[in-house]
């Protein structure tokens, strides 16, 4: 082949070897093959990874702030029950809201007219628990 045969302008081409402040040749004898696939993968997997730790988290603060309302309930319940509002015995009536909220009474104390329900739920192997206190205002 000719020089200046199949280049553009009918211009030879010319190879330059690599040297300070020139980029690295990329042809078939090059070790740079493929590097910007490996990282834009590494990329991708990192936001992927990424994203579902954040997800997961948040997850976890909504079922947490859920069963917080079903401790709440399940206290205002019993205090209500404690003060004859709705009949019934209160540990029973909050362990009903309780069961309602998709949560497990594992304490309950009526002292009085104030009622104070632990509850706990499991989510994603993870145990979340919330205490409450109910009464009649001070």
């Amino acid at each position: 082949m000719s020089p200046g045969v199949g280049t553009a302008n009918g211009r030879a081409a010319r190879t330059e070897t690599a040297g300070p402040g020139v980029w690295p040749e990329t042809g078939p004898g090059s070790t740079e093959r493929g590097a910007g696939s490996i990282l834009a993968l590494a990329v991708l997997a990192a936001t992927v990874l990424l994203t579902t730790i954040v997800l997961s988290v948040l997850g976890l603060l909504t079922a947490g702030r859920s069963v917080a309302n079903a401790a709440d309930a399940a206290a205002l319940a019993a205090a209500d029950t404690a003060s004859g509002a709705i009949p019934g015995f209160p540990c029973e009536a909050a362990d009903a809201v309780a069961t309602m909220n998709e949560t497990t009474v594992t304490s309950c104390t009526v002292t009085g007219l104030i009622a104070s329900v632990s509850v706990r739920r499991r989510v994603h192997g993870i145990d979340i628990s919330a205490s409450a206190r109910a009464g009649p205002p001070a």
